[in-house]
Formats: structure tokens, sequence, C-alpha cells
């Protein structure tokens, strides 16, 4: 569960993300009323992106990111990273894959030599991995100078008078869609669980900035649950 640490949390993670592989995207829209869409879509159009870049999608899944990039800079280079191969297979089956290069690793873990990418990019990564400090390091390490980084997770919500309505979909909506759509729905416990005990966005902001990003800002959407965060490497 989402108090798990350490390698027995990423072990848990890797079985729980293979288990629900196949019905992983169908519930993403249903719990965000298929609003991730549009977040994915305004959170490359944050970066500022040469017409070719070199990019990495960490914790790629099934290549929602990665193929939103390449729908924007169709001379895209993209690496799809995850550490679930059978998010791998589903993204490998989907119609434009073969303009994405499919690498099964471990976000905290890079197989690339530094310097390489002009651009990093997550989606609902971050809340999953035991060391959120070690992925940002591995982020700043791997790309160029200027780089660009960017995020999109899920945020505990600020306190507002919406909150007994945020819990009751975090906590009875989605564990019931787990159950009636994956048949999984110890799966769609933790992932509540690991939202409300992940950092707040200004929190993440922080700790990019002090992984060495620069110009770090966020903007909250779904009632604040959900956060886009972005930020470049300095340029020399």
């Amino acid at each position: 569960m989402s108090e798990l640490t350490g390698e027995a949390r990423a072990r848990y993670v890797r079985r729980m993300f293979g288990r629900i592989a196949p019905r992983y995207d169908r519930l993403n829209r249903w719990m965000t009323f298929g609003l991730d869409r549009g977040w994915r879509a305004e959170l490359v159009r944050r970066l500022d992106l040469a017409p070719t870049p070199r990019m990495i999608d960490l914790g790629a899944g099934t290549g929602d990111l990665a193929f939103e990039v390449r729908k924007r800079r169709p001379g895209a280079r993209v690496v799809a990273l995850d550490f679930t191969p059978e998010m791998m297979e589903l993204g490998r089956r989907r119609p434009g894959s073969e303009g994405v290069d499919w690498v099964v690793a471990d976000a905290a873990r890079l197989p690339f030599p530094a310097g390489i990418f002009d651009g990093a990019v997550s989606g609902f990564l971050l809340r999953n991995v035991p060391d959120i400090d070690r992925v940002l390091s591995e982020e700043r390490r791997v790309l160029k100078a200027g780089g660009c980084v960017a995020s999109l997770d899920t945020t505990p919500p600020p306190s507002t008078w919406l909150n007994p309505f945020i819990a009751f979909h975090l906590h009875t909506i989605i564990p019931l869609l787990g159950r009636i759509l994956a048949g999984d729905s110890e799966a769609y416990t933790y992932l509540p669980q690991s939202t409300e005990r992940f950092v707040d966005a200004g929190s993440l902001a922080e700790r990019m900035t002090a992984a060495g990003f620069q110009r770090v800002r966020f903007v909250r959407r779904m009632l604040g649950t959900i956060a886009l965060h972005w930020g470049m490497l300095p340029t020399d």
C-alpha cells in the first residue's frame, strides 16, 4: 500500500500497474471525466520545444505523453520509459508507436549518458516513486543545458468547502470504478491514498528548484487535485 517505502514500494507499484495495465487508460478517462487528455496537451504546450527535440517520457505507461509530444512536434525523437513491461507492450501496439522508442527501465536509474535530451516529461509518475529527489536528479542529469522538465500529477487539494465532495470522489467513486471496470478495488484504493500522501504542489515546485531547475511554475486543475509543473535548466 501507499505506506510502503523503498524497494518494497517499487515492487508493489510495478506489480499493481502490471495487473491493471489493460484497463488503466480507460479508468483514467472515467476517473477524470476525460479531462486527462487536455491536461497532457496543456503540459506539452507550456514547453518551449524546438521543431525536432529529443525528449524522454518517464513513467510513460502506454505512452500518452509521448504521443502528445509527437502530435505537437512531429519531428520529435521520443523515448517512452516505464518499469512495467505490461504497460510498454500495450503502448507498442498503439498506432504511431513506430515513432517512439520504448525502454523498460526505472526512472530513478536512467540507462542514458548525461546531457542527451532536450526535455523530460512525466504523467502521474512522481507520487508513485520511492524517492522523488532521485528522479528529479536523474532528469537533470540526462538533460542538456537549457533543457525543460514538466510533470503532470495528482496533488493534495487545498482546504476548501469542496473537500468533502473531493474525499467522496477519491475514497468512494474511484474504488467503485476500479472494482466495476477493472476488477481491482485494491489498486484504486491505493491511488487515492497516494494522492493524499503526496507532497503538495508548492512543495514539489520547491523540490524541483532545489534539484537545479529554474523558472519553476505550476497550475492546479480539477478542483485543485491535479497539478501541472514545469521548469528548465540554466543555459550555461
